[in-house]
């Protein structure tokens, strides 16, 4: 199988295939789909070390991710870096932007690059192929948007637990209005973190009542959401972000409008990456072991000499509740709200 059967099969010259397989502009939705279908259907893998490798395996691992810009998956690739490069490997890294197609066409070039493991820390659905790939190349997922497959080392962390953490803290300091800020709701676990909040406080109702809304991950994205919060009508006592970065943003719009944290509103992350501790107020959050992550990963892919290489199953990572000053209970928020209304009123 090469590349003239690819192209071949999509109808498109040897140079679109190859301009799909290393993701450069300037190929048309449609054609690189038809290029990505025949890829699939063919069992196409692209050996782009073949001059150097002669059939074997670089001392190199894959690792793609779903938006590098974000501090956690940062935080994962420094770790797997850091680990790899113990054992004598290099981590070669691609980005996806939560999209499913580049995250086929990013797997396609790293088992064209002979990589000796694979790592998949996304929030998209795995393609279906991988369960071939994997039977032979070994491979990690987190997250993964939920898809279990043989030969596959599964790690994910309970959202729900850690949601349900963060609700239940709210609900106990007497926040009865609380907003919820997501992105890419759709995927699995993005949009597990969204189920979780949403019974959680079904099960506080009536007493609780709730909004969702959504944007781009990111700290303008966190802007927006706020935002559209802010101008619904719904006046929150309490806003549960999906990750940090986001709830980094809700808080820089909270302070455009007047609004203080915690005295008007609560604001909670999710992940605690570095910036949660060092943002103003720091951000209350829910830990997710960013280092773990990358040393379990890497313990999967790379085999150790006592205990052998870690192959397929299930690893759950158990979230914990982070306490700081971005959440206080209602009750004395609400005093230090009205005294410092009164100090202005005076000042005035």
């Amino acid at each position: 199988m090469n590349l003239e059967d690819v192209a071949r099969r999509a109808r498109v010259s040897t140079a679109t295939v190859s301009r799909v397989l290393n993701q450069l502009d300037g190929v048309r939705p449609a054609t690189q789909a038809r290029v990505l279908k025949a890829v699939d259907e063919l069992g196409y893998t692209p050996d782009l070390n073949a001059r150097h490798l002669a059939g074997g395996r670089t001392r190199s691992l894959g690792m793609i991710v779903s938006n590098l810009e974000n501090p956690f998956f940062l935080d994962i690739f420094r770790s797997v870096e850091a680990q790899a490069q113990r054992h004598g490997h290099e981590v070669l890294v691609a980005n996806t932007d939560y999209s499913a197609e580049r995250l086929a066409t990013s797997i396609a070039m790293m088992v064209g690059r002979r990589v000796a493991g694979l790592a998949l820390v996304v929030s998209e659905t795995v393609p279906s192929t991988l369960s071939r790939i994997a039977s032979t190349l070994p491979t990690t997922v987190y997250d993964g948007g939920g898809h279990r497959l043989k030969h596959v080392t599964n790690i994910r962390a309970n959202y729900r637990a850690g949601m349900q953490h963060i609700i239940e803290y709210l609900d106990a300091m007497g926040h009865r209005r609380m907003a919820f800020v997501g992105h890419h709701t759709s995927l699995g676990p993005l949009h597990d973190r969204r189920k979780a909040f949403l019974e959680v406080t079904r099960d506080l109702a009536p007493r609780v009542k709730v909004m969702t809304v959504a944007d781009d991950d990111g700290l303008a994205g966190g802007q927006h959401a706020a935002q559209q919060i802010l101008a619904s009508g719904f006046k929150p006592t309490a806003i549960a972000c999906v990750n940090d970065v986001m709830a980094i943003g809700v808080l820089r719009e909270l302070r455009a409008n007047g609004l203080t944290v915690p005295d008007d509103v609560s604001v909670t992350g999710f992940d605690n990456i570095t910036l949660a501790e060092y943002a103003y107020p720091a951000l209350t959050t829910a830990d997710i072991p960013r280092h773990e992550i990358g040393r379990l990963i890497v313990e999967s892919l790379i085999p150790n000499r006592e205990r052998g290489r870690r192959r397929g199953g299930e690893i759950v990572i158990q979230p914990e509740l982070i306490v700081r000053g971005s959440t206080a209970p209602r009750v004395v928020a609400a005093r230090a709200s009205t005294a410092r209304a009164r100090r202005k009123h005076r000042s005035t």
